[in-house]
């Protein structure tokens, strides 16, 4: 696969750099931004632009300027490196260097750059994936990815059927909401609106959501799910040793929730991890913000968290209070201008 190379300007590469990497003592400020993941705007081709993102890869040069710098990965041919050009300010080299590319949503991809033909894991970006050679390289993955990224098989369980108790969609008002809003629309109009649909059996893709932003701006947090999920697994199977996790009854669950709630967890080790009420405030706050956000960060899955509350808030006509429509292009909505 050729790369695709779309313009982005000096000026949108400097403004993004001069906010997070102008700070020179430490790691950069929110590295987990880099590459720069954009929504790609192509006007007259709304399924072009709809199906790529625009991702911008930078290489600071300005300590040990390089004389060129490319970029190999899987978003490209790996035996055909991509160039990266020279930022400039007002004529005047900065230091910087970039390329920006289309890259499909919904895909994972690693990458490495080819500094004065020396390759180099991109020193901003934190995310990183080894191969099976074990080579490690620098990883992204662009918006409505809905692939596994740093959780396993049996903490998606744990972490879909607690999530149940936190969100309106496992009541049987909730479910059969989403059995109307997803299974109603015919095969054209489920393409159009749920293109990257993820598992639709699992409430809105609230564990995809969670997965995504562990693997980048919640990273930090990836530690607490991985010793709470594994607390919480060991606890159910002392108490349902002859089930699978995901099969253990939903009245389990609930009881589970209340006793996180209240840091009081017979079974617990507290000296693995000593809070578990803090966890579970951790959990919600993320549970809720992969519900109702823009299907774009992984949650929300066909819009149908706001497709819920357009549903229950309502005038006296009645009239939806949310029309969310009105404020996003196709196929979630019908405004024509919109661009994320």
């Amino acid at each position: 696969m050729v790369a695709t190379i779309t313009v982005r300007d000096d000026r949108f590469v400097l403004n993004f750099c001069a906010k997070h990497l102008a700070r020179d003592a430490g790691i950069p400020s929110e590295s987990w931004r880099f590459p720069i993941v954009d929504r790609h705007r192509e006007p007259g081709a709304a399924g072009r632009s709809w199906s790529h993102d625009s991702v911008t890869f930078v290489w600071d040069g300005r300590h040990a300027p390089p004389k060129t710098v490319e970029l190999t990965g899987t978003m490209g041919t790996m035996l055909q490196p991509v160039p990266l050009q020279p930022v400039r300010f007002e004529g005047e080299a900065t230091g910087f260097w970039s390329v920006s590319l289309l890259v499909p949503r919904n895909s994972v991809h690693r990458y490495l750059f080819l500094v004065d033909e020396q390759l180099l894991r991109d020193p901003i970006n934190p995310q990183r994936v080894r191969s099976d050679n074990g080579t490690t390289w620098s990883r992204f993955f662009t918006s409505g990815c809905v692939q596994p990224l740093v959780l396993e098989h049996w903490e998606f369980t744990v972490l879909q059927r607690l999530t149940d108790h936190i969100l309106p969609f496992r009541t049987r008002e909730g479910e059969q909401f989403l059995a109307r809003y997803y299974y109603s629309l015919d095969s054209h109009s489920r393409d159009q609106a749920l293109p990257l649909a993820y598992r639709i059996d699992q409430s809105v893709g609230v564990a995809n959501y969670i997965d995504c932003i562990l693997a980048r701006e919640e990273s930090h947090r990836l530690v607490d799910y991985r010793l709470c999920l594994r607390e919480i697994a060991r606890v159910l199977k002392n108490r349902f040793p002859t089930r699978a996790l995901a099969d253990v009854p939903r009245e389990a669950f609930a009881a589970l929730y209340g006793e996180l709630a209240r840091n009081d967890v017979p079974g617990w080790d507290y000296t693995q991890y000593g809070e578990p009420r803090f966890f579970l405030k951790l959990l919600r706050r993320h549970a809720v913000t992969g519900a109702f956000s823009h299907p774009d960060y992984g949650g929300n899955t066909g819009g149908a968290g706001w497709a819920f509350l357009r549903e229950r808030y309502l005038d006296a006509q009645p009239r939806t209070l949310f029309d969310f429509g009105q404020a996003l292009e196709p196929g979630l909505g019908h405004n024509p201008a919109y661009r994320g």
